[in-house]
């Protein structure tokens, strides 16, 4: 047994020195390859590296879609047919590019008609037309000085001598010769290996296909398929979804650095307004990447794709386009019929807006414009008027003012304040539209009384009233005080909507101490109408303040149109503010609105709507001036939400410079019942599955 054990122990270190000659011979085949790589092929292979070089192209994808709340598609990328070019490394030469486009011009025409054909062609373009055949006379035109400049002044300095003459001895009118330029300022846009679109509308099947034959002999051009912005709602709500810049357009020059920086080219195509421009970044998409390795001759020797890209997010918005469509419908309906039942009394009119909104959540469920065009007799959709036209508002602000006086301590609830014309000094009388003797604040809010919010101005401005006499005391930070609660509403400030631009509204500027009164009760400063629409949703969600957004959620492009991808962001209510003042005040001013309804102001026009409103009415003077002096009218305006005990929609409505004959105080009630009505009505019908339009799309456009 022991015996054994030795054998075994002695044959170890035989192996171990065969395991490490093994070894010592793979390391010296290992050493002697590298010497060959390195002595014999390294010069070779050095040189085949000098001669190549890698650059990379970023391709365009397609833009995200946008979709109603219910998954309805209304904004889409239709397919187009396009002649595109793509330059090699460093481009062609001039001369070359010239060649390209008098091949291509047998193939296709930048425009049929020759008037639009030539109003294509710049003066430069002409310029440069002719340098291509008189590059050396140009030359001797330099100074001694200029010739020291570098190329691209130097370049600059030979057009600027060229002289009309010079260029007018081709002929300009030859719709041949204009399409041969206007083809080729296409081809000198073009960067390389980024393929630059030449020609994407009005491609025909002809030009397509003649194109597509003869690429052979058009180097760097392709026929490829391109997409433009379509609307599956025509112009419903068009304003607020915005444009994107064309090819020839690209990227705004005035923040060019802003966009190359962020890996755009010049001839991207981007959001200018609306939607398009505020999720840009969204809806961009991520570029394809090529890389292309190139010999010293420029010719493509290798190509490989770096990534894929992604098409641009797609947007769910909060908006109900069948509601959208309703309103604006109604709100033209009544503003063309309320303009001519009395052309002459209403011939300052011209437009009327709506916003509604949940007043939760702050997601915008209609925004409706309408303008009349007088000229024409006809109304059209200007829906951006309700974030960018201002007007003073009438009595709808007499909640705020109330809450004011009631957290500022200047009234107590329950208040009784007698109502009587006030007469101050350096200033017109002021009523209100009836003698109303002893009211409450909630009275006041229900009747629409002009003294009780003058009276809680006056006691804001510690100031002292005595019929017939100036303001005696008057201290005018009132004028802050009463601003400071109005912002706290969304009065005077801007939303914070998610749209590139609104107005914040226009603040009056006279010194004049009686101002603060009329300011009280909505006749001084201006608001637009998604103002005044967060301003009554506010007060209907208890005092808190919720930003207005048009967007919903975020989903990532998957490539189907019926079904939605993934959610990327979700938008979540935004809480700008809470009203910082008892709640009972608030309660007391949602009483009033409510009251308005059932027994106030708007009683009798409200009367046989069963959707349990409250609102505040508003009517204030809007003087025109005109070549024969300042003519009177109204601004027409309504703010409310529903049903009051559980508020689900609010609504703001201004309908500016109404006649003063019969009717005037119409034309908003009208709008306010239908579109309250409707709003109703569609979610009734959506609840029982009858909604037409959109009942199977939102079957359909299910997320993954």
């Amino acid at each position: 047994m022991g015996k054994k054990k030795k054998t075994n122990r002695s044959q170890i270190p035989f192996r171990l020195n065969i395991l490490f000659i093994f070894v010592f011979l793979l390391f010296s085949l290992l050493i002697l390859q590298l010497g060959v790589v390195q002595i014999l092929n390294g010069e070779e292979a050095q040189k085949e590296i000098d001669q190549t070089e890698s650059s990379r192209a970023y391709l365009s994808v397609p833009r995200g879609l946008m979709y109603d709340r219910f998954g309805k598609l209304i904004l889409d990328n239709e397919s187009t047919r396009s002649i595109t070019y793509t330059p090699p490394k460093n481009g062609h030469s001039a001369e070359e590019r010239l060649n390209i486009a008098k091949k291509l011009a047998t193939f296709i025409t930048m425009e049929e008609d020759q008037e639009a054909l030539a109003s294509m062609i710049r003066e430069r373009d002409k310029k440069e037309y002719w340098y291509l055949f008189h590059a050396k006379e140009a030359a001797k035109r330099l100074s001694d000085k200029e010739k020291e400049m570098d190329s691209g002044d130097q370049y600059q300095a030979m057009l600027d001598k060229i002289k009309q003459e010079d260029y007018n001895e081709f002929d300009w009118s030859d719709p041949n010769l204009l399409n041969v330029v206007a083809i080729k300022k296409e081809l000198d846009a073009a960067t390389e290996f980024t393929p630059h679109i030449v020609k994407n509308e009005g491609v025909t099947e002809k030009e397509y296909a003649m194109v597509s034959e003869h690429l052979y002999e058009l180097e760097g051009i392709d026929a490829t398929i391109d997409w433009n912005r379509v609307s599956k709602v025509e112009d419903t709500l068009s304003t607020f979804i915005g444009n994107i810049s064309t090819t020839d357009q690209g990227i705004p020059q005035d923040n060019e650095d802003y966009y190359l920086t962020r890996g755009y080219s010049r001839n991207d195509r981007v959001g200018t307004s609306g939607l398009e421009e505020e999720y840009e970044e969204n809806l961009r998409g991520q570029k394809k990447v090529v890389e292309f390795t190139t010999n010293n001759n420029n010719e493509i020797v290798g190509q490989k794709t770096i990534n894929d890209g992604q098409s641009g997010n797609d947007l769910v918005l909060t908006v109900d386009i069948e509601l959208q469509q309703a309103v604006d419908q109604i709100v033209q309906e009544e503003l063309e019929k309320y303009i001519e039942s009395n052309p002459y009394e209403n011939r300052f009119m011209e437009d009327a807006m709506v916003v509604m909104m949940d007043p939760q959540t702050g997601e915008v469920l209609a925004m409706s414009g309408a303008a009349y065009d007088k000229e024409k007799g006809e109304v059209y959709d200007e829906g951006y008027r309700t974030i960018y036209n201002t007007n003073v508002p009438g009595s709808v602000v007499k909640g705020a003012t109330v809450l004011a006086g009631l957290d500022s301590g200047v009234i107590s609830p329950g208040e009784h304040l007698y109502d009587s014309p006030l007469h101050i000094a350096g200033s017109k009388d002021i009523s209100s539209w009836k003698t109303m003797h002893s009211i409450s604040d909630i009275e006041a809010i229900e009747q629409s009384s002009n003294i009780y919010m003058s009276k809680i101005a006056i006691r804001l401005a510690g100031a002292d009233y005595q019929a017939g006499q100036p303001l005696r005391n008057f201290d005018f930070s009132a004028f802050q005080t009463l601003r400071n609660y109005y912002s706290q509403f969304g009065l005077g400030v801007k939303t914070g909507i998610d749209l590139p631009y609104e107005a914040p509204g226009l603040i009056g500027s006279s010194p004049n101490a009686a101002n603060l009164l009329f300011l009280a009760f909505g006749q001084y400063d201006t608001y637009t109408t998604l103002q005044l629409a967060q301003y009554v949703s506010t007060v209907a969600n208890d005092g808190y303040r919720v930003r207005p957004h048009l967007v919903k959620e975020i989903r990532q492009a998957n490539g189907s149109k019926e079904k939605l991808g993934p959610v990327v962001n979700t938008i979540e209510t935004d809480v700008l503010n809470k009203i910082e003042m008892k709640q009972d005040y608030i309660e007391r001013v949602q009483t009033g609105f409510r009251r308005v309804i059932t027994q106030g102001t708007a009683s009798s026009q409200w009367s046989s709507n069963s959707h349990q409103v409250a609102a505040k009415t508003g009517t204030a003077q809007n003087m025109v001036s005109t070549d024969n002096g300042l003519k009177e009218t109204y601004n027409l305006s309504l703010i409310g939400y529903a049903p009051y005990d559980n508020p689900e929609v609010a609504f703001a409505i201004i309908v500016p410079r109404t006649g003063t004959g019969n009717d005037q105080h119409g034309i908003h009630h009208n709008i306010g019942n239908k579109i309250i009505n409707k709003y109703f009505e569609l979610k009734e019908k959506r609840s029982e599955g009858q909604s037409d339009d959109n009942s199977d799309q939102s079957t359909n456009a299910q997320s993954e």
